[in-house]
């Protein structure tokens, strides 16, 4: 008789589902093809220059051929309490309540694996929502479950909720009274709360509030977190700078298991963080680049037909033309433009698609005359 066969255990692969922007190459290419070359609004990456005083920095700290440590120095350290209570208005944070992360997506596929959670744990998310949050549960052989509204869920085996406001990929803005709810529906079912808001400083239409608000929190950080990125407001992406705020006894686990893992923001980025979190020209002058392009695409993008739903703030204008999201997207790479299918965010964007005016001004003002055509 033959040997029966070896059963394999699942890889991690097996367990994610398929890179969604794969399926989108054709029609980047048919894009590409465009006389004019393509007007890419899929992925929302930086376009426009790293500020002057941020380049400075990091240059400065060049020289480091030590190892940097994995919270940070102390002026880093000072840079993220300072920032979060100048900007968050959060009240009384110390060092323990901070730490540095290799860039938000990092954080956000395996912090459900760090945090220890594994089979029969729960991990809630947005029913549009950024598909690196299903892509950490899974990691982790926890359960994703998605939510419209995060009290609905059953709290049972539920281990870690996001929260994403202002939202990827809407630009959905949750009000005061929906966090207040929350963070005490999360703490009254012993839930931890980690609420992403990497869009938080790209408010159009709605000025975004943290969790970490004394009016929203009451004053206590106990069972929340707070995650923020400097790949958009500084124009940072190419540096993997963010930064956690929020309880310390859990910062304070993350910071023990993340030692072990040896995940160390570089110490030129760290340099660099400080610089920029230091500096609001900068972050003005980018916010006015963005109005300006999110200006011209709304307004040719509705005069093409298109609804605009949400999109109060972030990166992102969030519409449709009431057909299947990848007939639009098709549509528009005729013209040269790429644009992201909703479906990528979940099934109930199947409708619509995400645009970026993360373009330079020549790009938007091209995708602007072929929208007119």
């Amino acid at each position: 008789m033959g040997a029966a066969p070896s059963s394999q255990p699942e890889s991690l692969r097996d367990r994610l589902p398929a890179f969604p922007w794969d399926r989108l190459e054709p029609y980047k290419t048919t894009a590409a093809a465009h006389a004019d070359g393509i007007v890419d609004l899929s992925v929302g990456t930086p376009v426009d220059p790293v500020p002057a005083v941020v380049q400075q920095a990091l240059t400065g700290a060049a020289d480091s051929p030590g190892y940097p440590t994995v919270w940070g120095t102390a002026a880093l350290r000072d840079a993220l309490t300072g920032w979060a209570a100048d900007r968050l208005g959060a009240q009384g944070v110390e060092h323990t309540n901070v730490l540095p992360i290799v860039g938000s997506k990092e954080l956000v596929a395996w912090l459900p694996t760090q945090l220890g959670l594994g089979p029969g744990d729960k991990v809630g998310y947005p029913r549009l929502a950024y598909p690196t949050y299903e892509v950490g549960a899974r990691l982790a052989g926890a359960e994703p479950v998605v939510y419209d509204d995060p009290w609905d869920l059953d709290p049972s085996g539920l281990k870690l909720l996001w929260l994403n406001s202002p939202s990827n990929p809407t630009g959905r803005v949750l009000g005061a009274d929906e966090l207040r709810r929350t963070v005490a529906w999360a703490r009254e079912h012993g839930v931890l709360l980690f609420s992403d808001e990497c869009y938080l400083e790209l408010g159009w239409e709605a000025d975004p509030v943290s969790v970490l608000h004394p009016d929203i929190c009451g004053g206590s950080y106990d069972g929340i977190v707070a995650v923020h990125s400097l790949s958009k407001r500084s124009n940072l992406a190419g540096y993997r700078a963010a930064f956690l705020v929020g309880d310390a006894a859990v910062l304070g686990e993350l910071l023990e298991i993340r030692k072990h893992g040896g995940m160390m923001v570089a110490a030129p980025v760290q340099a660099a963080t400080v610089a920029a979190l230091g500096d609001t020209v900068h972050v003005a002058e980018q916010r006015e680049r963005y109005a300006r392009r999110r200006a011209a695409l709304r307004a040719a993008f509705e005069a093409a037909g298109f609804r605009i739903e949400h999109s109060e703030a972030s990166l992102y204008l969030w519409a449709t033309r009431d057909e299947p999201c990848w007939d639009t997207v098709g549509a528009l790479a005729k013209r040269g433009i790429l644009v992201a299918p909703g479906e990528f965010y979940g099934a109930a964007g199947e409708r619509f698609v995400r645009i970026a005016f993360t373009a330079t001004d020549e790009r938007v003002d091209a995708a602007v005359r072929r929208l007119a055509e």
